[in-house]
């Protein structure tokens, strides 16, 4: 009889449970929520592209019934990585210049090489190329400012990533536009080709001010508020760009672009290292974003960025890969945030400059702020797209756990990724991507290879 029972309120339990499409469970749920909640064997509830519920795994079975779950109870469940720059179709420039500064890489070596090599073809591939990277590495959502972006668009989609992607507004002739005008032409065609995307937020994308007129600048943030659409753009990366806007116009690239009116409205400012106080002010009161990328900025020799500085007045932090190529050889966000610890500390001597939770923050919910998605991404809580990753503990560098974020930071690698959900969809089960084809993809990559080889002159 109690047998009997028992199995009776089994199947009651069953048939009343709310129906998810998916349950993925974990050691340990990082939130990353404004509880900064963790959670010991916990779980997380999908239902569609949003997540119904977090919170411990004998909970979540008691109320939700999944179509499909995946267990890890060695694994990190936390938040999808956030990169706030980068520039993905560059992945097929991969080591063609390294070790120079960023005018000698750009102006000898990348412009010439992209006016040879980029076309539609190559920007898909490229893409392809760097997304099945970055999936396999747990970042959901990139950044990206280049030319014909809304390939970059299409093949993103197509692997189920988010993005948000901005069309390049630049002075001189490139790949996709002869002119800025057609450039902002391109742009705005972009923003109206992908308004309200599930998955791809367009942006317009002012590639600096050095390589822009004040005109066009003024146009692509007039374009940009015209279509409520986030504004990218690289600021106070070098020196010689701080010091030549001085000279020229008595103010600093942050001063100018503020008179400008660059930054009245969404605006991710990538690398700013070179700021003095005024300029951290103008950027809090703006609410502009900065996309740190201490990988580059450290490769180029460009400077380190005065990040507490930067925090203690509430401005919004996300890390950046920045490209492939001179700048960056890879998309690896576990690296971004390792080196973004340290290298504060280093500059500071101060260890508790910049904490791994501090890190860790700017890698999720604080790339989230720096793009304007904080309501829907970069922490795990009902209610928001199911952007979730699962990160492996059963390797020999991740034993034993004493804090998890100093584990996540210090020591879990990019390689222990398992599993990748974006939008509620399974991108990456065991290390297997499931909506590219690795095969297809190094194959391309290799022809490219030789085409890049041949067209290259020094």
């Amino acid at each position: 009889m109690i047998r009997y029972w028992a199995s009776l309120f089994f199947v009651l339990s069953t048939y009343s449970a709310e129906p998810v499409d998916l349950i993925l469970s974990g050691r340990q749920v990082v939130t990353m929520d404004a509880a900064q909640r963790i959670i010991a064997d916990g779980a997380v509830a999908i239902k569609g592209e949003r997540i119904v519920a977090v919170g411990p795994r004998a909970d979540i079975d008691k109320v939700y019934k999944a179509k499909q779950r995946i267990d890890r109870p060695d694994a990190l469940i936390t938040p999808g990585l956030i990169n706030t720059h980068t520039h993905a179709p560059m992945s097929l420039f991969r080591g063609i210049a390294d070790d120079l500064r960023l005018q000698d890489w750009l102006e000898k070596y990348i412009f010439p090489a992209e006016a040879r090599n980029v076309t539609p073809e190559f920007v898909r591939a490229g893409t392809q190329l760097a997304v099945l990277e970055m999936l396999l590495g747990g970042t959901t959502t990139y950044t990206d400012m280049y030319y014909f972006e809304e390939v970059i668009a299409e093949a993103t989609a197509a692997a189920g990533m988010r993005a948000v992607l901005g069309q390049t507004i630049i002075a001189f002739p490139v790949p996709d536009a002869k002119t800025p005008q057609l450039a902002l032409a391109r742009a705005e065609a972009f923003l109206k080709q992908f308004a309200g995307h599930r998955l791809i937020t367009p942006a317009v994308a002012p590639h600096a001010l050095y390589t822009n007129s004040d005109e066009s600048l003024q146009a692509s943030r007039a374009l940009a508020n015209k279509y409520g659409a986030p504004l990218l753009i690289h600021v106070a990366e070098t020196k010689r760009e701080f010091d030549e806007s001085k000279q020229k116009r008595g103010l600093t690239p942050v001063q100018a672009l503020a008179k400008l009116g660059v930054f009245d409205g969404r605006t991710v400012a990538a690398h700013s290292i070179w700021l003095d106080d005024e300029d951290i002010a103008i950027l809090a009161r703006k609410q502009v974003g900065v996309a740190h990328c201490p990988s580059s900025n450290m490769k180029l020799s460009s400077g380190v960025a005065p990040l507490p500085k930067l925090l203690k007045l509430g401005v919004a932090i996300g890390l950046g890969p920045d490209g492939p190529a001179g700048s960056n050889n890879d998309f690896n966000l576990f690296e971004e945030m390792d080196l973004a610890a340290k290298l504060q500390k280093v500059i500071t001597m101060d260890p508790e400059a910049l904490p791994a939770k501090t890190a860790f923050t700017m890698a999720t919910i604080g790339g989230a702020r720096v793009l304007g998605l904080e309501k829907e991404i970069g922490s795990i809580e009902a209610g928001k797209r199911a952007d979730v990753i699962a990160i492996r503990l059963d390797a020999p560098h991740a034993w034993p756990l004493f804090n998890v974020y100093s584990q996540l930071v210090y020591a879990l690698k990019a390689s222990d990724v398992s599993d990748v959900i974006v939008n509620g969809k399974l991108l990456v089960r065991d290390r297997k991507t499931l909506t590219l084809d690795k095969s297809k993809i190094q194959a391309e990559a290799e022809r490219y290879l030789g085409r890049i080889r041949k067209s290259i002159t020094y």
